[in-house]
């Protein structure tokens, strides 16, 4: 289909197009700078989140090394503690052999050595030896089972200690955990925008070129204008063979294809924007396009966003 457009509607036209085509240029440049802005900012977050997950990690490992010299700590104390008790244990026997030894001959073994006719210091250093081993093994008992207590208060404290620092632990993985999905968050907000970023460019890219299309067709459509000699169209193919200029055709003035018209000139836009400044017809694909009055060919090629086009100067 090849649209006929007269050529001061369209040259009013297209500048408005041209307008309207770079205002929203403009637009999306501006969205490209409000998107620049997000993406910096999402590519601060992200650092932000990395460096604290880092620091998380960091916590972690330190965490870890705590538990690991607790747990060593509190082997060891566990160690201690049980050759201390073996010790007292063992000490206890041998107290207790010896105190049944000297219940069971005690006082025959005093007799014994008092009428033993061995000398009398002698005898008393006996007495007194065995006195002293008996409270000798006893204060020693007492410091192995003080000994034994303060180790068992360690452990406890190092059990304690080893709740506290897994439970710190749990808490780091939980934060670590969600900031890692905020991590993962980010990361989508910045392809999000990123991938938003070069539609838009994209976007402006081939505006521009068609910006730059509209301008070099609107000057060229000036010089030609100016320039070329008339090359007119003296045979107007209307279905009554009528002829003659647009002027006096405006009021029996037929429109050059047979279809629906999709606007009315001066009518307001769907979407908004400039009112259209033409009549546009839809119609099929092959239909005859014929010109409605005689005139010069200003202009017949294919367009990038208009298709094929044709325009023709009818004069005044």
């Amino acid at each position: 289909m090849l649209p006929l457009v007269l050529v001061p509607a369209f040259a009013q036209g297209e500048a408005e197009k041209l307008d309207a085509l770079r205002t929203r240029i403009e637009g999306l440049r501006a969205k490209i700078a409000e998107a620049e802005e997000s993406r910096t900012e999402a590519r601060d977050q992200l650092r932000d989140s990395e460096r604290a997950m880092s620091e998380a990690s960091r916590a972690l490992r330190a965490l870890a090394g705590r538990r690991a010299a607790a747990q060593r700590d509190l082997d060891t104390l566990l160690r201690r503690g049980q050759a201390l008790e073996t010790e007292i244990a063992s000490r206890r026997e041998g107290l207790g052999r010896l105190l049944t030894l000297r219940y069971l001959n005690g006082e025959q073994s005093a007799l014994k050595l008092l009428f033993s006719g061995e000398e009398p210091g002698r005898i008393a250093r006996e007495l007194h030896y065995y006195g002293y081993v008996s409270r000798a093994l006893a204060e020693f008992i007492g410091e192995l089972r003080s000994s034994l207590a303060r180790l068992k208060d360690l452990e406890a404290r190092t059990r304690e200690r080893n709740v506290e620092i897994a439970a710190i632990e749990s808490a780091r993985r939980t934060e670590r955990a969600a900031l890692m999905k905020q991590q993962g968050e980010h990361r989508k907000v910045l392809a999000r925008v990123s991938s938003q970023l070069r539609a838009q460019r994209r976007e402006v890219q081939h505006l521009e070129r068609d910006e730059s299309r509209l301008s070099r067709l609107v000057e060229e459509l000036g010089r030609v204008i100016a320039a070329t000699p008339l090359l007119r169209n003296e045979r107007v193919p209307e279905p009554d063979g009528a002829e003659g200029s647009l002027s006096g055709l405006k009021r029996g003035l037929r429109l050059p294809i047979r279809g629906v018209l999709a606007n009315r000139f001066g009518a307001q836009r769907p979407s908004g924007g400039p009112s259209w400044k033409g009549l546009f017809i839809r119609s099929p694909s092959g239909q005859e396009v014929r010109a409605v009055a005689s005139g010069r060919v200003v202009f017949a090629d294919w367009l990038r966003g208009f298709g094929n086009l044709l325009i023709i100067d009818h004069g005044k």
